[in-house]
């Protein structure tokens, strides 16, 4: 009897439609007119906020910022991240949708996903680890001023929330890194791919816990390669890894060697794009509203109050013309009620009136029939006096009348 196969069960847990409506969505586009580089930014952050972002979003000049806006209820988005360039630089908002803060970056300089993995000797892109979202890690956020608090909630906003008694490590598989720099006012944007890989064993080792096993056929025994660093390696450590990077696993984390309570080191590959960000301003509502933050526009006191007040008359007037708009559409409701009951009344009446009346048409007959018989016996007699001249003889053209029976 043949030997019976065991089958792994799934052990990964599946998120259920509560919990992915309750974490972060958002979109990425770009308005106006944008180099191709700038597009291809674009797709490379769609990637990194993926899976909780619409990757193939086709965005049409026609639309419009209220379009996207309008949408994202229904879609449950929270966050939108808009890409605009300008003759002097490229920029790119970021808002909560839909009552705001939208925080506005100057892209100071950027680089690609494919330029990244380009330069990397070993890049270490599967696409599995793109179906879980990446993890936030904030450096340098510390100052307690309005920018950087606004800055710190809405970039924890943009990811899921990680709950650490529940969390699984190996659905960990990225990270992204924002860096603050004091000196400079800048952000440096970084995305990293995570591995996790054991340590305390010799190069010859870890080629034997690899998927791919090595060749050691120019070898008598396993023995000669483990300890004496076969097929042609001399060095029995790749080099020493830095001590903070060293942890022990609290849970079985997936790949050969990585088991619960042994030492892993965490190793990082970049997976890019990358960015530098400088916060220019902030606005209150999505791309409108009170602007809270501008590096470079001061404003005085009378010209805010001037400026609050402007926008309070605006808002008054947006009101007081929707109001009377709704009105004027109730009011035509009414009209047209109206003037369909009006229109209902004069097809009724107009029916009554052609509706045939039996005594009436017989009465009209008989008045027609009489007419026409007097009216031949006047044309006979009339003809005979112009032809002959004289008066007819009396009783010749008088037609019997009382074969005419007419009953009324």
């Amino acid at each position: 009897m043949g030997k019976s196969r065991k089958r792994k069960r799934r052990t990964h847990s599946v998120a259920t439609e509560e919990e992915v409506e309750k974490v972060p969505h958002s979109l990425v586009i770009h308005r106006g007119h944008v180099g191709k580089s700038v597009v291809n930014l674009e797709f490379d952050l769609r990637r990194v906020m993926e899976p909780y972002t619409a990757t193939n979003l086709k965005v049409s000049p026609k639309n419009i910022l209220k379009d996207f806006v309008h949408i994202a209820g229904p879609l449950g988005v929270t966050h939108l991240l808009m890409f605009t360039q300008t003759e002097m630089a490229t920029y790119l908002k970021v808002g909560r949708i839909p009552r705001g803060p939208t925080l506005t970056f100057k892209v100071k300089q950027y680089c690609l996903t494919k330029d990244v993995m380009s330069a990397l000797k070993k890049p270490k892109s599967s696409g599995t680890q793109y179906k879980n979202p990446p993890l936030l890690v904030l450096n340098g956020f510390s100052a307690n001023t309005l920018p950087m608090k606004l800055m710190t909630t809405m970039f924890q906003n943009l990811f899921p929330s990680i709950n650490i008694q529940k969390v699984h490590l190996s659905g960990i598989k990225r990270c992204v890194l924002l860096n603050y720099d004091s000196e400079s006012k800048t952000i440096d944007f970084r995305h990293y791919n995570i591995r996790s890989a054991p340590v305390g064993i010799s190069r010859g080792v870890k080629k034997l816990i690899q998927t791919k096993v090595p060749n050691m056929s120019q070898l008598d025994d396993i023995s000669d390669y483990v300890f004496r660093g076969g097929c042609g390696y001399g060095s029995e450590s790749e080099g020493e890894e830095p001590g903070d990077s060293r942890i022990t696993l609290p849970q079985d984390v997936p790949g050969r060697g990585n088991i619960k309570a042994q030492q892993s080191a965490i190793r990082l590959t970049e997976l890019g794009p990358r960015m530098r960000l400088k916060l220019i301003k902030i606005e209150e509502g999505i791309c409108t509203g009170e602007v809270l933050f501008h590096k470079y526009v001061k404003k005085t006191a009378k010209e805010i109050k001037e400026m609050k007040s402007k926008r309070e008359e605006k808002r008054k007037l947006k009101e007081m013309r929707k109001k009377q708009q709704e009105e004027n559409v109730k009011r035509k409701e009414r009209e047209k009620a109206i003037n369909k009951a009006r229109s209902i009344e004069g097809q009724r009446k107009k029916q009554k009136m052609e509706t045939p009346d039996d005594s009436n048409d017989t009465k009209d007959e008989v008045a027609t029939g009489l007419s026409e018989v007097n009216d031949d016996d006047d044309d006979d007699a009339g003809w005979y006096r112009r032809e002959v001249g004289k008066e007819p003889d009396p009783g010749k053209y008088q037609h019997n009348n009382s074969n005419l029976l007419f009953q009324v």
